[in-house]
């Protein structure tokens, strides 16, 4: 007979389901007209931050950024190794599959490489969650995890539930299980998101975790309340609640960038109008604008387009190669055709 879960899908979920339904096509709609490479990596990097913080990690956002981007750090060498697994880890997320286990473990491995002994393996003795001096959750003995794993992991493989629910359901098993030695918490984290990004791979991008992060000691609580009635219903109410929220504030600052930067200025008009044949590199564009002076090309016409998102570089995380080219964004090719009728 195959493993269910036990929780109930109450009013407040059905609800909290409805309103993330209606409020993602709003984010999706405007996510794909501004969700930029480069906004995409910060939301990324946002999202490793509050993940790590949740754990202890004591490094800054400017200080994990400044990680990522491979610069001088004054930290603990550990926390600078969590932060490097960790943004290598969201990076090759899309090739994994929520359902396998291999891929689990791989992820494991990736996320806890040169941090602990016992990586991409379940854990081999007894661990508990401690408050203060307080044991607060005594997860199941190390012989039973291969098989409770196996069970959770065809339960998510083949359900019909909601993406939505299953992902904080999985979340709320793999957190009651404990199946590794350390790293537990940001495993089930990544593993929830890997769950949304394959339902909505706009969702890969989503800082949930700050959500989190902003209310840490109430997702402990939903955990425990969780953990007392034997039934993820708990978390997964508080998990939507934290879903709907950071959609919610993704929606809304969307909207806000949007009306502050849908005004375009006469530079940046006449260098979308020149770029609607296509790609064209820096000195490419000057010529077309008719323009020899390059400080005042990047200073009004080539940085606001940046910014106001009309256009992007064909390299974004190499901003300065001599091959670096620009394209219009969906944006900026919606604003040309109104243009142009």
């Amino acid at each position: 007979m195959k493993y269910q879960p036990p929780y109930t899908i109450t009013p407040a979920i059905v609800n909290l389901v409805a309103a993330i339904s209606e409020t993602i096509g709003r984010y999706t709609v405007l996510a794909e007209q501004r969700l930029t490479p480069r906004l995409r990596r910060d939301n990324r990097i946002r999202t490793i931050h509050a993940s790590l913080a949740i754990e202890n990690n004591t490094l800054t956002l400017e200080q994990v950024t400044a990680v990522i981007e491979g610069k001088q750090v004054l930290g603990h060498p550990r926390e600078i190794q969590e932060v490097r697994n960790a943004f290598a880890a969201y990076e090759v997320m899309e090739g994994w599959r929520a359902g396998s286990e291999r891929d689990l473990l791989s992820a494991h491995e990736l996320l806890m490489q040169g941090l602990m002994d016992e990586i991409g393996c379940y854990r081999s003795g007894g661990v508990g969650i401690f408050q203060g001096k307080q044991l607060v959750h005594m997860a199941p003995p190390a012989n039973r995890v291969p098989k409770l794993m196996t069970n959770l992991l065809e339960w998510l493989a083949t359900t019909t539930e909601h993406p939505l629910i299953a992902g904080c359901v999985f979340h709320y098993e793999f957190e009651f299980i404990h199946p590794f030695a350390d790293g537990n918490g940001r495993m089930g984290r990544l593993w929830q998101t890997l769950i949304l990004r394959e339902w909505n791979a706009l969702l890969a991008y989503l800082p949930v975790e700050t959500m989190v992060r902003e209310h840490q000691e109430s997702y402990y609580q939903a955990l425990a309340a969780a953990d007392e009635r034997a039934d993820a219903t708990p978390f997964v109410e508080y998990m939507l609640n934290k879903l709907l929220a950071a959609i919610s504030e993704a929606v809304d600052t969307h909207q806000k960038t949007d009306q502050v930067s849908d005004q375009v200025s006469d530079q940046v008009a006449k260098l979308i109008q020149a770029m609607s044949s296509g790609e064209l590199g820096s000195n490419d564009l000057m010529q077309a604008l008719g323009l020899m002076h390059r400080p005042t090309f990047r200073g009004n016409y080539l940085n606001p387009a940046l910014a106001g998102g009309w256009i992007e570089r064909t390299q974004p995380d190499s901003p300065r190669s001599p091959t670096q080219r620009y394209r219009l964004t969906l944006k900026g090719r919606q604003w040309l055709l109104r243009q142009t009728g």
